[in-house]
């Protein structure tokens, strides 16, 4: 027996909020990505979840695409991290906007 689809969405939710709050209140990138990689499962969740209550494909259609998309946006994000420690050792998100020295 499938759990209603209000318990997806109360996970997907918390997911979400977990998410939110990760990349709001921690000054590490690894940890902001993370967050946000986070809130695009908790968003990953909510298509599924649609997509099985309503009986279309379209739901991990969408969830292949948000996929790829993240993969893309860890790798690009993750590259300029790399860049920026080793042009400053130190990957402190308050101080990345003294890019320019």
């Amino acid at each position: 027996m499938l759990a209603p689809l209000s318990d997806y969405l109360i996970l997907s939710a918390l997911l979400f909020t977990i998410g939110i709050f990760g990349f709001l209140y921690r000054k590490n990138p690894l940890i902001m990505f993370m967050s946000i990689e986070l809130m695009l499962n908790a968003a990953n969740l909510t298509f599924v979840a649609f997509g099985r209550y309503l009986g279309q494909v379209s739901g991990q259609v969408m969830v292949f695409f948000i996929l790829t998309i993240a993969a893309a946006e860890v790798v690009v994000g993750l590259a300029i991290i790399v860049a920026i420690f080793r042009a400053r050792a130190s990957i402190d998100v308050d101080e990345i906007h003294l890019l320019r020295d």
